[in-house]
């Protein structure tokens, strides 16, 4: 009987705390801190530019593929501007090293893809932090742009 109720009261109490771990809060952010960001730390070489949707672009020389890069990092001690950060530059990373292969120069028409849903802004992306995680997903379109 003890053993039972016992069982019973941590059902409950993890019904109870499942959703206080299950946080999944969005965040809009700049892809300009970003992509400085991976130019100050060595990891985007300017060989590839990126460009959000409603974001002015060069010419486009030719539309090459479209591809998704959906980035998570380990948020503890991070806190969410440096988690987003991280995670969105593993995104752009993926982006730039698959044009490389490709021939393209830019990766266009950015747009958030959390959860397939398209979010588009010409300045920022949608980061989404819960407790443990923080990601980013990405959509875009590898192009040749004038230079």
């Amino acid at each position: 009987m003890k053993t039972a109720l016992a069982s019973a009261a941590v059902a409950v109490l993890l019904a109870v705390a499942a959703p206080a771990f299950a946080r999944d809060d969005a965040h809009m952010m700049p892809l300009k801190d970003v992509i400085e960001l991976g130019k100050a730390e060595g990891k985007l070489d300017g060989t590839v530019q990126f460009y959000l949707q409603g974001q002015k672009t060069p010419k486009v020389v030719q539309k090459l593929s479209s591809d998704v890069s959906n980035k998570k990092t380990n948020s503890a001690g991070k806190g969410i501007d440096r988690a987003c950060q991280w995670a969105a530059l593993s995104a752009l990373i993926a982006f730039q090293d698959k044009a490389r292969q490709l021939g393209a120069n830019a990766v266009i028409d950015l747009v958030s893809y959390y959860k397939k849903n398209t979010k588009a802004s010409p300045t920022d992306y949608e980061c989404h932090d819960g407790a443990f995680v923080t990601g980013v997903t990405l959509k875009g379109n590898y192009a040749k742009v004038a230079e």
